[in-house]
């Protein structure tokens, strides 16, 4: 595996990196680009394996050896020192390891509804956090794909990308638009619509019966603002997580958490 040495942060080879932490820059940069970097030789290694293509491996001078046994293809290995990565991407990268990969095409909604018995749908959830959260959620609950209003987050993002732990890989995803019009086609696909919300009239979620749990999509909202009047409208329940002690309502990726547990608590192990 041929190495190339970086010197200057300002290196063209490693412009794919810079300004990691600039969330509009990358915003900007990745999806019309067509890349997402990953963080960490356990993400990267997980992107390999779902068939995301390397355009290049940036690493730590001293941790070359951890991708050895990589297949890298014609993806080149650029290492330099924790200073010059620092300057590059403007963060110290301490877990050491980088990748820039290609996104793959998105799958239509249409098409991953047709593969899903259970789904979470998520409406203006716009925090790279809680999005990776949630994705790690879904992956590890039993529910099999997330649909995303269209001003959701990118889910390839780095920081979304590394608190899923590089489960955004694995859990099939699409936009879901028109929003909320098209929360018609999830009906029309045989899935009951669950919005969640602390509303003191909803459905608590251990009382929804067979029918609504058997192919439900779970319908979430924003933290703090929740969901809109008009995705409410379009669901087919309100349900909620009961609270105790006067708190309101749970993180939105905690409360993804919680509700897919109970959904899929009668699933075979």
């Amino acid at each position: 595996m041929p190495v190339h040495l970086i010197t200057e942060p300002d290196d063209e080879r490693i412009a794919d990196y810079r300004a990691l932490t600039d969330v509009e820059l990358r915003t900007r940069w990745e999806p019309p680009h067509g890349l997402f970097i990953a963080e960490g030789e356990l993400v990267l290694r997980r992107a390999l394996r779902a068939g995301y293509p390397a355009r290049s491996f940036l690493v730590d001078a001293k941790r070359v050896d951890q991708l050895a046994d990589l297949d890298t293809g014609d993806a080149p290995v650029y290492a330099a020192t924790p200073d010059v990565l620092r300057e590059a991407t403007g963060f110290h990268v301490h877990r050491g390891v980088l990748a820039s990969f290609r996104r793959k095409p998105l799958p239509t909604a249409t098409e991953v509804l047709a593969g899903a018995e259970r789904v979470v749908i998520l409406e203006d959830v716009n925090n790279h956090t809680n999005l990776g959260a949630i994705f790690r959620a879904v992956a590890g609950l039993g529910v099999d794909a997330v649909l995303l209003s269209p001003t959701c987050a990118d889910p390839l993002y780095r920081r979304s990308v590394r608190v899923s732990m590089g489960e955004v890989f694995a859990v099939p995803y699409a936009k879901l638009e028109p929003w909320p019009a098209a929360l018609a086609d999830v009906r029309a696909a045989g899935f009951t619509v669950l919005a969640m919300t602390p509303a003191p009239d909803a459905v608590p979620i251990q009382r929804l019966d067979p029918a609504q749990r058997s192919r439900a999509a779970l319908l979430l909202g924003a933290e703090g603002a929740g969901l809109t009047s008009a995705a409410m409208q379009a669901s087919d329940a309100r349900v909620v997580i009961p609270m105790r002690r006067g708190v309101d309502s749970l993180n939105v990726a905690a409360a993804t958490a919680v509700a897919c547990w109970e959904l899929g608590r009668d699933d075979p192990l």
